[in-house]
């Protein structure tokens, strides 16, 4: 395959890309579109929505001017005004990045992998910014910057995971079968680079960075999954309010599909918010509401049948989800110690295992932190401003409680380096010989 046909095939990938993220929106659109206003309205206006709903899923903040009549029946005070909606549901972000890896690990079984990788991420950025300009109007106004390189990051980021990914394997194949392939030679040289430093340094410190990375991410990790199967949990405990608030909305079949449509979008939303209350700042649901597990303040939220797993009041037992990233970070700990415990490495002192600890809860707070800031944002004018998590408090607290857990974790049953201090000892007096 020359490089010609790779960089068409990568284009055509990233055309079909973007066809899919903005289609997921446009197909139950268009069907509202066709059942409900009987072709009365433009076509063009459901696809500027659905060309809304996708870049804002993709990190694209909106700018919202509503009409007279619109902002008189909402009631909400600061809806004649413009205001942005930057809350973004995160599920479009999720199939980007997949379809993303997709079209790099292709791109990577390519002898051109470059090529195909430049090619699809170039041709998706081309189509996000016409998609971008396509959908401006007077009502909803993307950031048109945001709107060019936002997308097309998220969708960069999963070609070059993916095509690094297929290469890693590729490579491990290619030393597996002939016993003298090097991967380590064919790095890039910015790879090479910090390869060679991070080599450069002591094992003990190499293994400290080693513990950190590979526990935070652990520990994130397991409570992102611990997060979703207790959300799992609340939709089936909180089913029949869930199905009263689809009865209360009275949207009918087409209208119904549309909301549990938008509700899948946000559904890595509602698991990192989970996540949130696990670690102890909660969500907000508007300015002044929180739901944590010291108790639930809630005003009026916005009408998603999803939003009826939100707790009412003072929970029993709260405060024993905050046992669950302790828990998490002390067992990370002990796996990760148990696999550095190998044989060859030096053994380490009890300031290096702490450390070590304290690491893996920086790594995780930066994680869960990130991931907060991500799931938050502005709904709407007045109180839906604010909603979704403080991603500093998800941060910082996260950060103290898995590093903690994680450090004690580190220590407990760890073959601990006692440095040796050398005493002096008394020379005994020669007694001179006689004559």
């Amino acid at each position: 395959m020359n490089r010609t046909t790779t960089a068409l095939l990568a284009a055509l990938e990233a055309l079909l890309v973007v066809a899919i993220g903005i289609g997921i929106a446009l197909v139950p659109l268009t069907v509202l579109w066709a059942a409900h206003f009987g072709l009365s309205i433009e076509w063009f206006v459901f696809w500027r929505a659905a060309v809304d709903v996708w870049l804002l899923g993709n990190g694209v903040d909106l700018s919202v001017q509503l009409g007279t009549d619109v902002s008189a029946a909402l009631g909400l005070p600061g809806a004649d005004a413009p205001f942005a909606v930057t809350l973004a549901p995160l599920g479009f972000a999720v199939v980007t990045a997949l379809l993303g890896a997709l079209t790099g690990r292709r791109a990577a079984e390519t002898p051109h992998r470059w090529v195909g990788v430049v090619a699809a991420v170039a041709v998706y950025g081309l189509m996000a910014t016409l998609a971008t300009f396509s959908a401006l109007s007077e009502s909803v106004t993307p950031v048109v910057l945001q709107g060019a390189l936002v997308p097309t990051v998220i969708y960069g980021a999963g070609v070059l995971f993916g095509a690094e990914r297929a290469k890693l394997r590729h490579d491990l194949v290619l030393r597996h079968n002939s016993g003298r392939e090097n991967p380590g030679e064919r790095l890039d040289p910015v790879s090479r680079g910090i390869r060679d430093r991070y080599r450069g340094l002591q094992q003990t410190t190499r293994t400290v960075i080693t513990g950190s990375l590979r526990g935070g991410a652990a520990a994130s990790a397991a409570i992102m999954a611990v997060s979703a199967v207790a959300f799992f949990v609340l939709i089936v405990a909180n089913y029949a309010t869930i199905i009263g608030l689809y009865e209360a909305i009275q949207a009918g079949i087409v209208g119904g599909a549309t909301i549990t449509f938008a509700q899948l979008a946000f559904i890595p939303n509602l698991v990192i918010w989970t996540m949130a209350w696990f670690i102890g700042p909660g969500i907000a649901v508007g300015v002044g509401s929180n739901v944590s597990p010291a108790g639930a303040m809630l005003g009026p939220i916005p009408g998603l049948p999803i939003l009826g797993v939100l707790p009412q009041g003072a929970p029993a037992w709260g405060f024993l989800g905050l046992l669950v990233p302790i828990l998490i970070g002390f067992i990370a700990a002990v796996i990760v110690r148990q696999l550095l415990d190998r044989p060859g490495v030096p053994e380490r002192s009890a300031l290096q295992h702490a450390l070590s600890g304290v690491g893996m809860g920086v790594v995780a707070g930066l994680i869960l932190g990130l991931l907060s800031w991500w799931s938050a944002g502005s709904i709407g004018p007045g109180r839906l401003s604010d909603v979704g998590p403080n991603p500093l408090l998800v941060g910082a607290l996260a950060a103290a409680e898995i590093g903690v857990a994680a450090a004690i974790g580190m220590l407990v049953g760890a073959k601990v380096r006692v440095p040796r201090v050398r005493v002096p000892r008394p020379r005994a007096k020669v007694k001179p010989a006689r004559r």
